[in-house]
């Protein structure tokens, strides 16, 4: 199937929709079978198991309540590729916080993402 700019915004929407929502399996709906994850602290997941255990310490609520609100959205469909800036809002010792980030996307012709990189605006990763 061609990808066109709605039908890609649109995945992107449901993806990020299931991340606020905590749904790690709808989270995972997303990948294909030989998705790639990689965080911004240089962390490579590959394939559904590696990318859900990647996953699993946010979805658990290790790092409290996370929402990530959407900036822009910027979608090539002839290439399959969306890059996505948003805000990720957090309590950090119970202090409210925030932090920018992007995540580079590549989907497969089945709407699936082959490649998900995440980029944050932060000096060193909130987490370790």
């Amino acid at each position: 199937m061609a990808h066109t700019r709605a039908s890609l915004a649109a995945t992107t929407a449901s993806f990020m929709s299931a991340f606020n929502s905590n749904d790690l399996d709808g989270v995972m709906a997303h990948f294909a079978a030989d998705g790639v994850y990689e965080e911004f602290n240089n962390t490579r997941a590959v394939g559904l198991d590696a990318v859900r255990a990647a996953f699993a310490p946010q979805f658990s609520g290790a790092f409290g309540e996370m929402k990530f609100l959407d900036e822009d959205l910027m979608v090539d469909a002839e290439t399959g590729k969306v890059m996505a800036s948003w805000r990720c809002t957090l309590e950090v010792k119970g202090n409210p916080v925030s932090w920018r980030g992007l995540d580079a996307m590549t989907f497969d012709a089945d709407g699936k993402i082959t490649h998900k990189l995440t980029y944050a605006k932060a000096k060193a990763p909130l987490f370790e």
